[in-house]
């Protein structure tokens, strides 16, 4: 296919120039408002995520280096190197699935590129209005490259999309003009990476590729800093991205660059959980909370799917190996908890929840149907619920919670920050988590970033 040239740039240097000259001052006011409500969610679940499984091992590599303090990490307040930051940071957002999802392209962006802005904005002393335009920047070119991609081969798209809008973030932040960016970018093409082949075997890799993501664009906008060249055509070239990793749109890439925002249609998740099983959940605690159902009130849930959702979540509940992730990706134990709980959150996804042998023999009354008609990902989805009077409750939902179309409210996005804030490494109470969440939604306003987390850590 032909690529489209502008003056004679590469889409490599366009996507460069677009970061070069793109300011606060230049961002939608929407765009803006969108970027700190994603901030704000990104810390509460890299704040949960802290001592989820691997993390600690993470963490503690890391701070054996005993490397130079110049950034935080978010869950205990402790000082490393940018790139160890950014790097534990990025995995404590993605150990626990909760965290927002560009869903036309299957990237996270924000799990990758808002550890990496952080890192690089408390290292400068950058403002937090420098601070947040870096992240929407990062995040464009992040959801831009996977709504242009055609074919996935199997790459984990989160951190091989994302490690672009990590470097085009860091370097935004280091202040490097249009051909500093392209640089940083051509570097990140040595880094891009991920594989599905960790969400195939459960792995912790998984939860580690977007700090991986996120520690190799720091690393490649400091290397650009340093005037270290990168491909001029790391998008487009003979052995560029779109060559290596799966055929691109480049229509798609650059069209409306700096007028449309892709990143406005990132979701913010309402559960800790795969997003397959988002609409049944919200679905069968509306029902349970409008009839007052208990779990001796049900005979049979019925849930039905489209065919890609089934593929992720309709399989047998098996907690055996690991019971957290089988919950999360389990539409079965989603509907127990819906009904026997009335919500699922964090505290559902702990190894005693998942376990709870009243959740075991509800799951029993649970089955799955595949609705071939269905061509979309994630909705609609249907739930029925048979009760032990013979009453058939029936619902189904078009959109799923937290996208655009059936976006959280602000009262909902606080609620979801104080139950992440509850748990890892330092638990706070609702009165500290709504304190912090009001210094995070203030950082428009900060002359530096620096400190914020100290300060909670002091408490």
């Amino acid at each position: 296919m032909g690529l489209k040239m502008t003056m004679g740039m590469s889409l490599t240097q366009q996507l460069a120039k677009f970061t070069a000259t793109t300011d606060f001052d230049d961002l939608p006011d929407d765009v803006i408002a969108a970027t700190e409500r994603r901030v704000l969610d990104t810390m509460g679940v890299a704040w949960a995520g802290s001592t989820a499984p691997g993390c600690e091992a993470a963490c503690q590599t890391i701070l054996d280096e005993q490397a130079a303090g110049v950034s935080t990490l978010w869950a205990s307040g402790e000082m490393t190197s940018s790139r160890g930051a950014a790097f534990v940071n990025g995995m404590h957002a993605a150990a626990l699935d909760f965290d927002t999802v560009y869903e036309r392209g299957s990237v996270h962006p924000d799990i990758v590129t808002v550890p990496a802005a952080w890192a690089i904005a408390e290292q400068t002393g950058a403002s937090g209005q420098a601070f947040l335009t870096a992240v929407a920047l990062g995040n464009e070119i992040a959801c831009r490259l996977g709504a242009a991609n055609l074919h996935n081969k199997g790459w984990f798209y989160t951190a091989a999309h994302g490690v672009f809008g990590a470097a085009a973030a860091a370097a935004k932040l280091l202040d490097l003009d249009a051909e500093g960016i392209s640089n940083a970018l051509g570097l990140a093409l040595s880094r891009a990476g991920g594989s599905q082949q960790a969400l195939v075997e459960k792995s912790l890799a998984k939860r580690a590729q977007s700090g991986f993501a996120a520690e190799a664009g720091v690393f490649a906008a400091q290397l650009a800093a340093r005037c270290f060249s990168g491909p001029r055509e790391a998008i487009e070239g003979k052995f560029g991205y779109f060559a290596l990793y799966g055929e691109g749109d480049a229509e798609v890439l650059i069209q409306g660059l700096g007028r449309d925002f892709e990143q406005m249609s990132t979701a913010i998740k309402k559960y800790p959980s795969c997003t397959a099983n988002h609409v049944p959940i919200d679905l069968l605690i509306g029902l349970a909370v409008e009839n007052n159902l208990e779990a001796a009130d049900v005979d049979e849930v019925g849930i039905q799917l489209s065919p890609f959702a089934y593929g992720l979540v309709g399989g047998a509940f098996d907690p055996s190996a690991n019971p957290q992730v089988a919950a999360q990706f389990s539409i079965q134990y989603s509907a127990a908890s819906a009904i026997m709980r009335r919500r699922l959150g964090i505290a559902d996804i702990q190894d005693n929840a998942v376990l709870d042998p009243d959740i075991a023999q509800f799951i029993a009354k649970v089955s799955v149907d595949i609705d071939d008609a269905n061509s979309g990902k994630f909705a609609p989805a249907t739930v029925r619920v048979r009760t032990s009077d013979g009453e058939i409750l029936e619902r189904s939902l078009e959109h799923v919670p937290g996208t655009p179309s059936n976006p959280l409210t602000d009262a909902e996005v606080a609620a979801k920050f104080r139950d992440c804030a509850a748990f890892g490494l330092k638990p706070l109470s609702d009165v500290d988590a709504d304190t912090l969440a009001a210094t995070l939604g203030g950082v428009s306003g900060r002359e530096n970033l620096g400190g914020i987390f100290t300060r909670v850590h002091d408490q």
